[in-house]
C-alpha cells in the first residue's frame, strides 16, 4: 500500500498527473487489447478506498469516465474490481450530476449491464437523480428515462444496498479479505505478495471443498501447478458423483501436465476414463471432449515413450466422441506430428 499511497499523494498534487490514469490501449505480445495504465489506476483507487476526502471528488470522477472506457474496451468484457471500486467510492459523494458516469460504466459491455448494481445509478437517490436526467439534453436522457421506469428502488433500498457495500469495500485495510489482496497482487505483479497472502487466507480455514478449490485455482493462477495439483488431489476426496470423479480426476491431470510430472498427469487420465464409465452418455457432453483433448495434449508433451502410449489412447477415445472441436484437433494433430 506504501505505493498506492504515493501516487495518490502525487494526484493530489496536480491534475497535470493524472493524465497517468487515462485509459490508453495497447496490443500486448498475443495481439490483445489491454489497458497500459490499469494497474496504475488501480493502485490509487486502492488508495482513496482507506483514505476517503471531499475533495477527491474530481479525481473520482475522472476514474470512474477511464474505468468505463477500460471495460467498453476490454477484450473479454468483464467488469473487474477497479470499475465498482471507483463506481462505489463515487456514489458515496451522492451527487444526481453523477447519473451519467455511473450509467457509463453500467452500459460499458454485456457483463457490466448484468453484475454492475443499478443501484450505483440512482444512489444519489431516486427522485433527485430522476429530477436531473428529466432537465437533461444529454443524448442517453430517453434511454435512460426507459431505465428509470424499468425501477422499483426505493431511497430505502439505496440505504440498505449502500451499507452492504461499505461491508464489501471497507475503510480500513485490515478489514479486507486476504483474497482481496491476492486478486490485488496478482494484478500488480506481485507474485511473492500475493503468495503471501493466499498462505494467510489458507492457514486457519477448514479443509473443505471450497477451500481446496479456491486454492486450487489460486495456486495455478500464480504458476505454482505442483501444489495447486495437490489441492486438487486432496479435494476428489469429496466427489460424490461418477461426473465429480472424472471432472476431479481430468482437472488433476491437467495440473499434473502443467507442473511437468507426465507420468502423475497419464495416472490420473486412466482414473478419469475409469470414472467416466459411470457416467451416461459421456461421450456427448463438453467434459468428454476435454477428456479427449487432454490426452492428446499430454501425448504432445510427455518424453516419447509415454507419449506414444498416451496417444494411442486418445485415438481410441476420439473414435467414441463425436463432434470434437478445433482445439481438440489441433492438439491431435500437434500431437501427431511430434510422434512421427
Amino acid at each position: 500500500m506504501e505505493q498506492a499511497r504515493r501516487e495518490l499523494a502525487r494526484m493530489r498534487e496536480s491534475t497535470a498527473a493524472w493524465q497517468e490514469l487515462e485509459y490508453q490501449q495497447a496490443k500486448d505480445a498475443e495481439d490483445l487489447d489491454y489497458d497500459v495504465n490499469e494497474v496504475h489506476r488501480a493502485l490509487v483507487l486502492w488508495a482513496l478506498q482507506y483514505d476517503r476526502r471531499p475533495e477527491d471528488l474530481p479525481l473520482l470522477r475522472f476514474l470512474a469516465e477511464q474505468e468505463a472506457q477500460c471495460r467498453r474496451n476490454a477484450p473479454f468484457q468483464g467488469l473487474g474490481e477497479q470499475a465498482e471500486l471507483a463506481g462505489f467510492l463515487l456514489a458515496e459523494h451522492r451527487q444526481p450530476d453523477d447519473v451519467w458516469r455511473q450509467y457509463a460504466i453500467k452500459r460499458a459491455n454485456f457483463d457490466t449491464w448484468c453484475g454492475y448494481d443499478r443501484e450505483y445509478v440512482f444512489a444519489a437517490g431516486v427522485r433527485a437523480t430522476l429530477d436531473v436526467v428529466r432537465a437533461s439534453d444529454h443524448p442517453e436522457r430517453d434511454e435512460m428515462l426507459q431505465f428509470f421506469g424499468e425501477t422499483d428502488l426505493d431511497d430505502d433500498d439505496l440505504e440498505q444496498w449502500a451499507e452492504s457495500k461499505r461491508e464489501w469495500f471497507p475503510r480500513d485495510p485490515d478489514d479486507e479479505d486476504a483474497l482481496t489482496w491476492v486478486e490485488r497482487a496478482k494484478l500488480a505483479g506481485e507474485t511473492e505478495l500475493a503468495r503471501a497472502e493466499l498462505d494467510r487466507w489458507a492457514r486457519d480455514r477448514p479443509r473443505d471443498v471450497g477451500t481446496l478449490n479456491q486454492l486450487r485455482y489460486e495456486l495455478a493462477s500464480l504458476g505454482a501447478f505442483a501444489e495447486a495439483a495437490q489441492a486438487q488431489r486432496e479435494g476428489l476426496a469429496f466427489a460424490e458423483t461418477g461426473w465429480d470423479l472424472a471432472s476431479g480426476w481430468q482437472n488433476l491431470a491437467e495440473l499434473e501436465r502443467k507442473a511437468g510430472d507426465h507420468r502423475a498427469a497419464w495416472e490420473a487420465l486412466k482414473e478419469c476414463g475409469k470414472a467416466l464409465e459411470g457416467v451416461d452418455g459421456w461421450q456427448e457432453v463438453g467434459l468428454g471432449r476435454q477428456y479427449v483433448e487432454e490426452l492428446f495434449l499430454l501425448a504432445g508433451v510427455a518424453e516419447i515413450g509415454l507419449a506414444r502410449e498416451v496417444f494411442a489412447e486418445a485415438q481410441r477415445q476420439a473414435r467414441h466422441v463425436p463432434r470434437l472441436p478445433p482445439v481438440v484437433q489441433t492438439a491431435a494433430k500437434e500431437a501427431a506430428d511430434r510422434l512421427r
